[in-house]
């Protein structure tokens, strides 16, 4: 008896995208514990489409934001390519019920795993590429992404960065930063850091090292001043 074809046409929708040679999704579609896969499984589509992923979204990001230094570009990229972030690709492609799993992965609910929904988001991708060449590939990425490319779901600076740039915006001196008390042993010492910014009151922070507890006084200062929020950026 023939094997019966899967049914994409609602997954194909949401990609916007019809292949050519639907094998390719096929491929992409495919754990390795899935019968009859013989070892062959989304893998090497995964590791190709990771590299368009990173080309696509540089590419999109260098014309979205003109003059964004290369920094903010940097953690812009690794915002959107991060597993996290191809994992909710993946889940609202609803790609969990076409995944050929075996049949412990599927009781299991590996359907709804993250690790493997980013990797098959990354596999459709590189599916994509092969069969409609880098252009195809690229516009899935766009129409996928856009909205995490216009609202990232973390803060893209890290707070002293931000706070620095909050007071060069209101003509201020550079914070300072001085440590205020270091406590504990010399292999496992702990640091409580002051930062000031002048016209506002000190802050501290603590942290294993210097650098964590002068992130965590700037991201005291920036909350207390209401430039940040807990609801996009938590508590220290």
């Amino acid at each position: 008896m023939a094997r019966r074809k899967p049914n994409y046409d609602e997954l194909l929708k949401k990609l916007e995208y019809q292949f050519q040679k639907p094998e390719f999704l096929d491929e992409a579609l495919t754990h390795v514990s899935a019968p009859k896969a013989g070892g062959q499984s989304y893998q090497r589509l995964e590791f190709l489409g990771d590299r368009v992923l990173g080309l696509a979204i540089a590419e999109t990001l260098y014309k979205t934001f003109p003059n964004a230094p290369e920094g903010e570009l940097s953690r812009r990229l690794a915002e959107l390519v991060r597993r996290e972030s191809c994992a909710e690709i993946a889940v609202a492609w609803d790609v969990g019920p076409y995944l050929k799993l075996g049949a412990g992965e599927a009781h299991s609910g590996e359907r709804r795993n993250p690790t493997i929904l980013a990797d098959v988001c990354e596999a459709v991708i590189g599916a994509v590429f092969l069969d409609g060449g880098y252009e195809a590939a690229k516009g899935l990425v766009e129409r996928s992404f856009k909205a995490l490319l216009e609202a990232p779901r973390r803060p893209l600076r890290d707070p002293k960065s931000a706070l620095q740039e909050w007071a060069q915006g209101r003509g201020l001196p550079p914070p300072t930063y001085t440590v205020a008390e270091q406590t504990g042993p010399d292999h496992a010492p702990k640091f409580r850091v002051m930062v000031k910014v002048k016209g506002t009151e000190t802050e501290f922070g603590h942290g294993t090292s210097k650098r964590i507890a002068e992130q965590a006084a700037a991201r005291s200062l920036l909350l207390r001043e209401g430039v940040w929020t807990e609801d996009e950026h938590g508590t220290v």
